[in-house]
């Protein structure tokens, strides 16, 4: 192992805290290393992940060796850790604090962090080291004293406050900050960031009965929304933390979620398939409200359905695959080479070229999510309808196009598996939905003889008899997890022989310790080594599951769950050979896949898995 190796932490040793505005990364030894503010999608304020010494951090812990247990606090996104030193003990407790509607206390919009040291036994030193970078790091700061117990932190059109103990000591040099000061039970002490930007007044300090007053309504935020869930089974705890994890990537201001807060965290280690994943994917979304429905939350879906009315205003002949939370459809790609990226991964890319792609499965996904939402509602109102209609004409216009399929190809087009099947999927729950889409006679003739062609051509043209299995596209010859969507969606049944035998060569070829790879990593376009995708073998559960192979897909689910981490956070992909953790963390589809896989094991699919006959939800 280099020292380089040593420097970064595993990505299972973060935890995740958010405001529902953006996120930060919080690691076993008490540091932020991941914030942007003032959105997802914005330059960090802490980067160290993707670059130790030009990232910056926000570290609070005791000096020296001490040792450290963490959990979430029950039903919430605040992370508390226990540090004990010798005797003494003291816990932190790291939120992102989010205003409660008619709460009479409401934290001030510049407020987005609080590090609280409360003490439980003996008295603890602490040791505070702010060093923010501006810029994606690339803009060291002015750090400025502008009264006891604060500095300022000032570069560009942004400033960053830190509210410390008034009476704690600190150092200042090369653009950090050291502060100490010691804790004793009936003392507690608390450490405030604050984000503005230029030309307001600095922040009012705020006392420590009042962050107390947000830490309790932060926890009541986070327990009252995860109250609403109707789910009841058996498989409570990592369905409660994966739907946990989904909302915090949610942008409420626009009802939006991102793939992931984090952008390129390799999918090996030292490779150069790093992306940025701060945006908002269609797919991606529309399964993941989708889930959370499932699960028995509404809302989400509705406020998805109202952000795609914003982004179909934007150009309302197509949809881009991605957007950023608010709606912008431009997300240029660009590399800043002078950063090092996670353990020497380069490049860091900010921005993702796949934006301008074309990705026919999302108008099948959006038609799935809106039969969703009409499912619980029995409403469908008139914009929603009409963007529907739009989708529809768009399919029936343009399904038979290669595209650049799920897995965002950059070099090869084809007329790919996945994308095939979610058109039909699309045009089939828009029969579903006649009534209410008053599709008429002519287009809704069209619909159903062109969804009838579709499942022809992919049955034709997508099985291979010869490798006996369903293939990455129509004509190929490569196996692609994918494939476990023919059976999924239910195009054909679980119990036709060409699902069960793509389910076979899918374990024998594609299978490590009985993960599955999306692809064959060597004869990708990229010609570089990945880990093994775990949505994929997610999907091979839920396929397993709807075959009856139940004690299978139970055992490979526990395997799947192992690979969280103590926190019950998941990434996109996963090393069963060194436990390694790969890919951008936390990932949404990751925990959308979760869910879905629990409910196929508990006989109601949904999302990944949801039936198209009687019992459907769509």
């Amino acid at each position: 192992m280099t020292d380089r190796d040593v420097r970064y932490p595993p990505i299972r040793d973060y935890g995740m805290i958010g405001d529902l505005r953006s996120a930060a990364l919080l690691s076993k030894q008490g540091s932020i290393d991941w914030m942007c503010l003032p959105r997802f999608d914005s330059p960090w304020i802490f980067g160290r992940l993707l670059d130790w010494e030009k990232g910056g951090y926000l570290q609070l812990c005791p000096p020296g060796e001490a040792l450290a247990y963490r959990q979430y606090r029950r039903d919430s996104n605040v992370i508390q850790t226990l540090w004990s030193s010798g005797n003494a003990r003291m816990r932190v407790v790291d939120w992102m604090p989010i205003a409660v509607k008619n709460k009479r206390l409401k934290p001030p919009e510049s407020l987005r962090l609080i590090r609280l040291m409360q003490p439980i036994a003996g008295s603890t030193d602490w040791r505070l080291t702010f060093k923010p970078r501006f810029d994606y790091g690339r803009r060291q700061p002015v750090l400025t004293p502008i009264r006891p117990g604060m500095l300022m932190a000032e570069g560009g059109e942004a400033r960053v406050f830190l509210q410390y103990p008034d009476d704690a000591p600190h150092e200042l040099a090369d653009g950090a900050a050291i502060v100490t000061g010691r804790v004793m039970p009936g003392h507690r002490a608390a450490v405030l960031l604050h984000y503005m930007e230029q030309g307001r007044k600095p922040p009012t300090p705020i006392s420590l009965d009042e962050t107390h007053t947000y830490l309790h309504q932060t926890d009541d935020y986070w327990v009252d929304w995860l109250r609403s869930s109707t789910y009841r089974g058996r498989f409570d705890e990592p369905l409660h933390r994966s739907a946990l994890a989904l909302k915090l990537m949610q942008y409420l201001p626009t009802g939006a979620f991102v793939a992931a807060p984090t952008t390129s965290l390799p999918e090996s280690l030292g490779g150069s398939l790093n992306w940025d994943y701060r945006y908002t994917w269609i797919r991606d979304t529309a399964d993941l409200v989708n889930a959370l429905h499932q699960l028995g939350f509404e809302d989400e879906v509705d406020g998805f359905l109202r952000w795609v009315r914003l982004a179909h205003d934007r150009h309302p002949e197509h949809f881009q695959i991605m957007y950023t939370v608010d709606g912008e459809d431009r997300v240029p790609e660009y590399v800043i080479d002078e950063l090092e990226g996670y353990r020497g991964s380069k490049p860091v890319r900010i921005g993702n070229a796949a934006a301008e792609q074309v990705q026919l499965d999302i108008y099948g996904e959006l038609i799935q999510t809106a039969y969703t939402a009409w499912q619980s509602r029995k409403r469908l109102p008139k914009p929603r309808r009409e963007i529907l209609l739009h989708v529809v004409d768009y399919i029936l216009e343009h399904w038979q196009l290669e595209d650049s399929g799920i897995w965002e190809s950059r070099r090869r087009p084809r007329r790919y598996l996945f994308s095939q099947v979610m058109l039909w999927v699309g045009l089939d729950r828009a029969l579903k939905l006649d009534r209410p889409l008053r599709m008429g006679k002519v287009r809704k003739t069209a619909v159903r003889r062109t969804r009838d062609l579709i499942k022809r051509q992919v049955l034709e043209l997508g099985y291979d008899s010869e490798i006996g299995a369903f293939t990455q596209a129509l004509g190929s010859k490569e196996l692609d997890a994918t494939a476990l969507a023919v059976a999924m969606y239910e195009m054909l049944p679980v119990t036709d022989p060409r699902v069960v035998s793509t389910v076979k060569v899918l374990q024998e070829k594609l299978s490590n310790k009985g993960f599955l790879y999306r692809y064959v990593p060597e004869r990708s376009e990229f010609h570089e080594p990945e880990g093994v995708f775990i949505i994929c073998t997610l999907w091979l559960v839920n396929v397993l599951a709807q075959m009856g192979r139940l004690d299978e897909a139970e055992a490979l689910f526990s395997r799947v769950t192992e690979t969280a981490n103590d926190l019950g956070l998941f990434a996109e992909e996963f090393d069963p050979d060194t436990g390694e953790m790969l890919g951008n963390f936390p990932q949404a589809l990751t925990h959308l896949s979760v869910i879905n896989a629990a409910f196929n094991l508990e006989g109601r699919p949904s999302g990944k898995g949801r039936r198209s006959g009687k019992r459907d939800g769509g």
